[in-house]
């Protein structure tokens, strides 16, 4: 498989934090791939063959630390919501680690799962769709304490009061026997929040939890949740395709981008001093209420890459405003290429291409750029070779964003 290019880290005074184990470490995520198997024809149904997978988390890795709220953002098909629904594990990762308060999840059971469904908890996007409409707001939200076993009756009851006043909706007895078409979307998206709290978790994934709501009532709720992140201690997951809320609401932000983290730091480090082009962009994207403000807007061209086939390389470089030739180009990824080149050819024709490069295991070393050491003399062999194998394949991903 070939590297892939690492994330850029914004300065935090905080160095090797994200690579030595910390008892303040909550989540520690270490390559990380979710991948949706694709259909094929019915042949390849029929003969249990995938016809490829969707990369919709492509080799992530970071940790999220105890009272932190870490932002994800990215735009819609990033992968941002797959990753926290994985580290949720309500979709199976295809491949790495993720442990939770020490505890490595990926391969539990879903019977092994049930009593960590009550230390974290999800604040899903839709309230208006995560609401059943056939069950009280009491019923709603004291479901989970009947499913856990932990309450019933009058308990229950008790239960669901408390934690509807502490969402702010008081008096509790007024919501308590109402159905959700009965409240607006400020006050639906408070009883979702209360179902997510009611089991006291330590972790809340909240997947873009004021995106579906009106701006008037958008502030209120992310102060609500960081009052309840005060009050009862909790780690927050802040998934958003909004940098202007994730600026207010997060110790950290990292970006994700076609499945992989581009460049993670602390809030002020990502808004003050962006590295990554994407980063940039999505800077730019976020709108200037001042009319007599002019903001160069050098948006990201084109759409977003199909993941089931990413740019090699920086998968940004296709639809980069900054992008060079040589961003397409990863050393290892090269490497790849001419080794599956090499294998299917004659001998004579394997020696002849072989010698033209001093060592091929410089190019296995992770680098922005190709530079290919070719022997004296050569002249312009290496760039025959490399002419040769796009001309032969033209459609490789390798080549996109290569001119």
């Amino acid at each position: 498989m070939p590297r892939k290019p690492e994330a850029l880290e914004a300065h935090d005074g905080r160095e090797g934090a994200e690579a030595t184990p910390d008892d303040s470490v909550l989540v520690s995520i270490r390559g990380l791939k979710t991948y949706y198997p694709i259909r094929g024809s019915f042949g390849q149904r029929l003969l249990g063959r995938e016809a490829g997978y969707v990369k919709a988390v492509d080799d992530v890795s970071l940790d999220l630390h105890k009272g932190e709220v870490l932002g994800l953002v990215g735009e819609s098909g990033s992968g941002k919501t797959t990753l926290g629904r994985t580290l949720l594990g309500l979709v199976r990762a295809s491949e790495g680690s993720i442990r939770f308060d020490g505890r490595e999840i990926t391969k539990m059971s879903e019977r092994q799962l049930r009593p960590l469904r009550r230390e974290m908890q999800i604040v899903f996007q839709d309230p208006h769709a995560s609401l059943n409409p056939a069950m009280t707001i009491e019923q709603s939200v004291g479901h989970a304490l009947q499913i856990h076993g932990v309450a019933k009756g009058r308990e229950l009851r008790l239960r669901v009061a408390e934690t509807l006043e502490t969402v702010g909706l008081v008096p509790p007895e007024q919501f308590m026997d109402k159905y959700p078409s009965d409240l607006s979307g400020g006050q639906k998206q408070r009883a979702v929040i209360a179902r997510a709290i009611i089991l006291n978790p330590v972790l809340l994934v909240a997947d873009e939890p004021v995106s579906m709501l009106d701006m008037s009532v958008r502030a209120k709720i992310l102060e609500l949740m960081l009052e309840l992140k005060r009050e009862l201690d909790l780690t927050y997951l802040y998934i958003t395709h909004d940098l202007a809320t994730a600026k207010f609401f997060c110790d950290r932000i990292a970006i994700l981008y076609l499945g992989r983290i581009v460049e993670i730091g602390p809030s002020e480090a990502i808004y003050e001093d962006p590295k990554h082009p994407y980063t940039k962009a999505l800077l730019r994207a976020i709108p200037e209420p001042d009319p007599r403000r002019t903001v160069p807007r050098d948006l990201p061209r084109g759409e977003v890459p199909d993941a089931s086939r990413p740019p090699l390389g920086c998968s940004f470089h296709p639809r980069c405003p900054m992008a060079f030739e040589v961003c397409g180009w990863e050393t290892r990824d090269l490497k790849d290429l001419l080794e599956a080149r090499w294998a299917l050819q004659a001998a004579e024709e394997y020696e002849a291409e072989r010698a033209l490069i001093e060592d091929l295991t410089v190019l296995d070393t992770p680098s922005a750029r190709v530079r290919l050491p070719s022997r004296k003399g050569a002249g312009g062999g290496v760039e025959d070779l490399l002419e040769a194998v796009r001309v032969a394949d033209p459609d490789e991903p390798f080549w996109r964003g290569v001119r």
